[in-house]
């Protein structure tokens, strides 16, 4: 009798202990260049462990209490061939109470895992960030595909668009290219070659801003459209135009569905040295009366309106949303907030919108008629002009068509890039770069 006893509470204790298991809502992957980012959303806190194994490489994520559901084992299939990290990944039941992710290596790693509470729709997630041991220097990379001919940005072409359909809110994405826009589009016009650039001419770069990107999909319009898709979009027409010019170069901040933290963004136009920053975007407020398109510049003394204040900060809200390991401090941003040079970068990203702002009346109503200021964590590179454009309000039905029209991201990209041509005929680099007479 004790034994049966003893037995029927093995049963009912194993049995609470699976009931209590913690449920894997959704699994989601974002391979970029930087890094590879694995998502694991769940209703409560999952409790992990994180190490490495060599001969062969490979990363093990153990999940405390969580069971094993389609979720957890769908994480497989969304590795891409393409994924720069991991090769392969297995999911299973490691002992009681435990499940074990095993992530087959491309090359050895420099993992971090760190837990997000809920905020924007999503529920607690925990993130495991696959770095490289050498992260990439986009400076070196920059040059050497000048030198050898190859686009700046290999290997990120825009997927065909399909027809847009509205998704659920904060659907769990699907691994892949983005469809950036809702109707299809015919094939672009090559870009006029680009005309020999006489050894001594001033090499112009500019940082391009997609906005948003993997995890943080910024604004939803009505009917679906993603902001994150629309900033990458008009930000990779605006390349196309900036490289037919025989003394400008671009690079994108982001050439896919990936997300990159605010000052990361900062931190690779100063890396690439690059002359301007635009960072691009398609506002969103509760009323959808709400229309027009805008200029943004840094300030460091409050915002210009009660509504700048407030898009700025829905904007430094994407590291919350997209997910930042606020355990690891920052003292590039502490280091920029200090910098003196960070006024006269302000008058010049002043200029800036000005001249852009001028351009985008041409094609869309503006919202307000001169550039706005408020504190933009995207915004302070302390020696690089910088400007946030707000292409249009997603938020608004008929804007929202506009911004999925191939024909209006086209012109929104021409008016970016006559700003851009016109502050310079106005205020040329002054210092040449060193990388200016290479061919």
């Amino acid at each position: 009798m004790p034994l049966l006893l003893g037995f029927t509470v093995a049963l009912f204790t194993g049995y609470a202990a699976h009931a209590a298991d913690t449920l894997v809502s959704s699994t989601r992957v974002w391979p970029a260049p930087d890094y590879t980012r694995v998502t694991i959303e769940s209703q409560q806190p999952i409790r992990h462990k994180l190490f490495n194994l060599d001969n062969p490489d490979r990363l093990v994520l153990d999940l405390e209490d969580v069971a094993l559901n389609a979720a957890v084992t769908d994480i497989a299939g969304k590795i891409s061939a393409e994924d720069p990290y991991i090769k392969g990944v297995r999911a299973g039941r490691f002992k009681p109470g435990t499940i074990r992710l095993v992530f087959d290596l491309k090359a050895k790693v420099k993992p971090e895992a760190f837990a997000l509470a809920p905020i924007a729709g999503y529920g607690h997630r925990l993130v495991l960030d696959i770095y490289p041991l050498t992260p990439p220097d986009p400076l070196l990379a920059f040059l050497k595909r000048r030198e050898s001919g190859q686009p700046e940005t290999p290997a990120t072409t825009p997927a065909p668009a399909p027809a847009l359909t509205p998704t659920p809110e904060l659907a769990a994405p699907e691994v892949g290219p983005p469809a950036a826009v809702a109707k299809s589009e015919p094939p672009a016009p090559k870009p006029a070659a680009r005309a020999a650039r006489p050894a001594s001419e001033r090499l112009i770069t500019i940082a391009i801003d997609p906005g948003h990107g993997g995890e943080d999909p910024g604004a939803r319009g009505r009917s679906g459209t993603l902001e994150k898709n629309v900033t990458l979009s008009i930000a990779q027409k605006l390349k196309e135009r900036i490289e037919t010019e025989p003394n400008m170069r671009a690079v994108l901040t982001r050439d896919g569905d990936f997300f990159i933290p605010l000052h990361m963004r900062v931190e690779k136009a100063r890396r690439v040295r690059a002359d301007l920053f635009v960072s691009i975007h398609a506002d969103a407020f509760v009323k959808p009366s709400a229309n027009g398109s805008s200029v943004f510049a840094l300030s460091e003394r409050g915002a210009t309106s009660v509504a700048a204040r407030w898009l700025a900060k829905q904007e430094n809200d994407a590291d919350l949303i997209g997910g930042v390991n606020l355990g690891i401090k920052d003292p590039y941003l502490k280091q920029t907030l200090l910098d003196l040079s960070q006024t006269a970068s302000i008058n010049d990203s002043l200029k800036l919108g000005k001249a852009v702002l001028q351009e985008m009346g041409g094609i869309n109503r503006l919202h307000k008629n001169y550039v706005e200021q408020a504190g933009f964590a995207v915004l302070k590179a302390p020696d690089i002009p910088s400007i946030l454009i707000e292409t249009a309000f997603i938020s608004n039905p008929d804007e929202e068509r506009k911004l999925r029209d191939p024909v209006y991201q086209n012109k929104m990209a021409d008016a970016i890039f006559a700003g851009i041509k016109r502050y310079f005929s106005k205020n040329p680099p002054l210092a040449p770069a060193q990388i200016a007479n290479n061919p």
